[in-house]
C-alpha cells in the first residue's frame, strides 16, 4: 500500500537518521584503543635551535617497555628538537587539545599519555598535539624554565596555525599526565612569566590554556609529599627551598587560572593524592572553577588503559563532559 501522509514518511526517516547518527556518536566514543596511528605531521616549535642549548645536544633514544609485540609503550630521552606531533580526527569539533606526557622530567612517556590518549580524544573530535618537550637534565641551560619555554611555545604555535588545522584558538585545552601534569599546571598558573625571547609572530599570542586537565599530577615541589625525582630533575638535586617554592604549582594559583580538571587514585603509591588536593584547594580558594575526582583504586601511570572494574576508568569521559560544560569541547 502506498504511504499517502508525506509528514509521517519524513518523520520516520528522521528518526531512521537521527538513530543512526547516534549509534555513530556511541561506537566513535566506546571504541576500544585498538587502532593508534603515529602518522601525523610533526611540528618544529623553534624555528632554530630550542633556547639554553648545550654545545653537545642530547641524543634520542626510545626504550619499548612493553613485552607485547601488539602492544606499545616507549618511554622517549634526549629531545634535542622539541617538536609538536599532531594526530587529527576523522571529524573536527573545532577543539584542540595539547597532550603532556609525565615521566618525571627524566623521559616522557609517549604512548600510555600521548597517543593512546589522543586515540580517544580524536574519536570524539578533538584534534590533539602530544608535546614532546626538552627534559632540563639533558644538558640545557635555566634548566628550571625549559619544560615550561617549550609548553608556552606550544600553545602560542598552536594558536598561529589554528586555521591550518581547522580548530578555534579559543578551545585550546592542555592535559598532563604525572610530572607531565606539572607542566600542564605550571602552564595554567604561569602562561604570563616571560621565559624566553620572542622569536616569531606567534609569541604575540597568549599562553593561557582555555582549559587544563591534570591527571595523577606533581604538584608541589616543596611540601612534604613531593615526588623527589621530578623536583629533582627540573630543579636539580639540593636546589634551595625557595627555587621550589617558587615552582610549587599550588602556590602560583591566580584569578586567571583556566578551569581544572583533576583527577587521581588514592593509592597511587608514586606521586601522592595531596598533590591533587593541594591543588583543588588552591582553586577553591580563588574561586576559580575546578572539578576533582579522586578514586580509591587506580594506582600511578593509569593513563586510559584501566578496564572497567577499575573506578578510575572513568575518568575521560569526566575529562570530556566538563570541557563541554566549560565551552571548549561540542557534541
Amino acid at each position: 500500500m502506498r504511504d499517502v501522509n508525506p509528514s509521517r514518511r519524513a518523520l520516520l526517516g528522521g528518526l531512521a537518521a537521527l538513530s543512526a547518527a547516534t549509534t555513530m556518536a556511541s561506537q566513535r566514543a566506546s571504541a576500544g584503543p585498538t587502532a593508534i596511528h603515529y602518522g601525523g605531521p610533526s611540528i618544529p616549535l623553534w624555528p632554530g635551535a630550542a633556547p639554553g642549548a648545550p654545545k653537545v645536544l642530547p641524543t634520542r633514544r626510545i626504550e619499548q617497555r612493553s613485552q607485547s609485540a601488539d602492544f606499545d609503550d616507549r618511554w622517549l630521552y634526549g629531545v634535542a628538537a622539541p617538536t609538536l606531533e599532531v594526530r587529527r580526527p576523522a571529524f573536527q569539533d573545532g577543539s584542540a587539545v595539547i597532550l603532556v606526557p609525565g615521566g618525571g622530567y627524566g623521559f616522557l612517556s609517549i604512548d600510555n599519555e600521548g597517543e593512546e590518549q589522543a586515540n580517544w580524544l580524536t574519536r570524539r573530535g578533538v584534534t590533539c598535539f602530544i608535546l614532546y618537550y626538552r627534559l632540563p637534565d639533558e644538558g640545557w641551560a635555566n634548566r628550571g624554565l625549559v619544560p615550561l619555554q617549550d609548553a608556552q611555545r606550544a600553545i602560542r604555535l598552536v594558536r598561529h596555525r589554528a586555521g591550518e588545522f581547522g580548530i578555534d584558538p579559543a578551545r585550546v585545552a592542555v592535559l598532563g599526565f604525572s610530572a607531565g601534569g606539572h607542566l600542564g599546571g605550571s602552564l595554567a598558573t604561569r602562561f604570563a612569566e616571560k621565559t624566553y625571547a620572542p622569536v616569531d609572530a606567534a609569541d604575540a599570542l597568549s599562553a593561557r590554556p582555555d582549559l587544563t586537565g591534570l591527571i595523577y599530577p606533581v604538584i608541589t615541589l616543596s611540601e612534604s609529599f613531593v615526588h623527589a625525582g621530578s623536583r629533582d630533575n627540573l630543579l636539580g638535586k639540593g636546589a634551595s627551598l625557595a627555587a621550589a617554592q617558587a615552582g610549587s604549582v599550588e602556590r602560583l594559583v591566580s584569578d586567571q587560572t583556566p578551569p581544572v580538571f583533576l583527577t587521581a587514585a588514592s593509592d597511587d603509591g608514586l606521586v601522592p593524592i595531596a598533590n591533587s588536593l593541594a591543588m583543588y584547594q588552591a582553586l577553591l580558594a580563588k574561586a576559580r572553577p575546578a572539578e576533582f575526582h579522586g578514586f580509591d583504586q587506580g594506582g600511578h601511570g593509569f593513563g586510559a588503559r584501566l578496564p572497567q572494574t577499575v573506578p578510575a576508568h572513568a575518568w575521560p569521559d569526566l575529562f570530556h563532559a566538563f570541557g563541554q560544560r566549560h565551552g571548549v569541547f561540542k557534541g
